[in-house]
């Protein structure tokens, strides 16, 4: 089994969930902009002790997924805050290809924060062996769309194949990486 080291870049730390992380991640998957985006089985979390659970069933999840898949914390170096969350997860129906995925804190949105944990998370994907990763996107979600075209991904095509809703469908290979 591959164990995530923690990841560090210039400016953040990208770390496992803890329970109490509830607080701040409250503040990113309990944000009404935020939550509008997020997969129909995310749903937006209300209040802390709801986070809390959250947080406790992908603690417990963590070491049970196929690696290299996971859900981490993205805490920025200068003042500790957490300010996100990303995911490496197999997508569904088929559960053949990984998806990363990314939510921030609004407060901590266009500082390029989204970008760098991403380079990271898929660096460290490709060194475990990963061919390709996707992300996918709403149409008319246009952060997340330029996040991706950020990490260099390729826009593949649209489709409704995930969650049964129309989505943009972004790829990168590790042939790509630095694009």
């Amino acid at each position: 089994m591959t164990t995530t080291p923690v990841l560090r870049t210039e400016r953040l730390t990208i770390r496992d969930w803890s329970t109490d992380d509830a607080e701040a991640a409250l503040g990113i998957y309990g944000a009404q902009e935020v939550a509008r985006w997020l997969t129909p089985e995310m749903r937006v979390v209300t209040d802390v002790e709801a986070m809390r659970s959250v947080l406790a069933a992908w603690v417990e999840a963590q070491p049970n997924l196929v690696p290299p898949a996971g859900r981490w914390a993205v805490v920025r170096e200068s003042d500790g805050a957490l300010i996100g969350g990303l995911s490496l997860r197999l997508l569904p129906p088929f559960e053949e290809d990984f998806e990363l995925n990314w939510q921030l804190d609004p407060r901590a949105w266009g500082h390029g924060y989204a970008t760098e944990a991403g380079r990271a998370l898929v660096g460290w994907a490709f060194e475990q062996g990963v061919e390709e990763l996707f992300a996918v996107a709403r149409p008319k979600n246009a952060r997340a769309i330029a996040t991706a075209r950020r990490l260099g991904m390729e826009w593949v095509g649209e489709t409704e194949k995930y969650y049964n809703t129309r989505l943009q469908v972004f790829r990168i290979r590790p042939s790509q990486r630095g694009a």
